[in-house]
């Protein structure tokens, strides 16, 4: 049976599309490059359908490529920066809130394993182990990156909080 032939693929992306969606957000933080991610994840997914839906998880191997994708050097050459607006029509996810912001901010500012590697442990809950599965990379540079990550979070969200508290 040919991936034209089976409907377990568009079943999947019908129910897990959205999911694919947020996770890309957390990882890009704006959703043009959210959006990028899950359809470039979703058509590699569809090329490798008949043995990934054997063998593993669809949905880990479409997060795993997602966060590659985000990480690689050619997505950091080939796109722009875009600046993270609300979308003129409404959507059913919710959007950080301005007090979310502060944090969002702060972390579109770190590079973008150190990113990957905070997203997949607190967003995704995923262990060191799994983490450097997924990325390709070893348990102590995951521990390396969410350390110095983190770190650079607690920075730059200290470094605003006293300016914005000072104010009127």
């Amino acid at each position: 049976m040919s991936v034209e032939d089976d409907p377990r693929f568009a079943e999947f992306v019908a129910e897990r599309a959205n999911a694919l969606l947020r996770y890309g957000y957390a990882l890009s933080g704006n959703p043009h490059d959210a959006a990028d991610l899950a359809q470039e994840a979703l058509v590699r997914l569809h090329r490798a359908w008949a043995r990934v839906r054997r063998k593993e998880d669809p949905e880990r191997y479409t997060k795993a490529i997602m966060a590659r994708l985000h990480i690689s050097a050619w997505r950091r050459r080939r796109r722009e920066q875009l600046a993270w607006a609300l979308p003129e029509t409404p959507i059913e996810d919710v959007l950080p809130s301005d007090a979310d912001q502060e944090l969002w901010q702060a972390l579109e500012g770190l590079p973008r394993k150190q990113r990957a590697v905070l997203v997949l442990r607190f967003y995704e809950q995923l262990h060191d182990a799994e983490i450097a599965g997924v990325l390709g990379i070893s348990q102590g540079t995951v521990r390396s990156h969410a350390s110095l990550g983190l770190a650079k979070l607690r920075s730059a969200i200290a470094h605003r909080t006293p300016a914005r508290r000072s104010a009127p």
